[in-house]
């Protein structure tokens, strides 16, 4: 089992990571979900996520697709776009893979584990998956 601290991870790379080794077989959990880091400005990644969230809950939708307001489910649901979770493969891929807000008491002295080439390295504007489901209108 993984355990990887979200805080100051680009939420792509820290997704293309996690997908490739929960299809590997890894088990993987995510702390601290809402510290990890979108790049872009911040009023073009707020519209963005709030069309995914209202493309779903329109009267016409009620069938989705729903969209997470929650981190950690943002989170996960990211991951979910890089496995493919139709499959069975994918399916029990996509069960290997947790996250949460802030640090659960069962992983506090937990071994982390870093992933290179994730980092936010300070050259853009940003903003934390924290921000975009408050955003949203979540409240945690």
């Amino acid at each position: 089992m993984q355990v990887i601290d979200g805080t100051g991870y680009i939420l792509g790379r820290l997704a293309t990571y996690v997908a490739k080794q929960a299809l590997e077989g890894e088990e993987i959990v995510i702390i601290n979900a809402q510290n990890v880091l979108i790049t872009g400005s911040r009023d073009d990644i707020l519209a963005d996520y709030k069309n995914r969230r209202n493309r779903g809950v329109t009267g016409r939708n009620r069938k989705g697709p729903y969209y997470p307001r929650m981190p950690d489910r943002l989170v996960r649901r990211s991951i979910r776009g890089m496995i493919p979770y139709q499959q069975p493969r994918g399916k029990a891929a996509y069960e290997r893979v947790m996250a949460y807000i802030g640090v659960p008491k069962e992983f506090e002295g937990a071994k982390l584990v870093t992933v290179e080439n994730a980092r936010y390295k300070g050259s853009t504007k940003k903003m934390t998956v924290g921000d975009i489901s408050v955003g949203l209108g979540a409240n945690f």
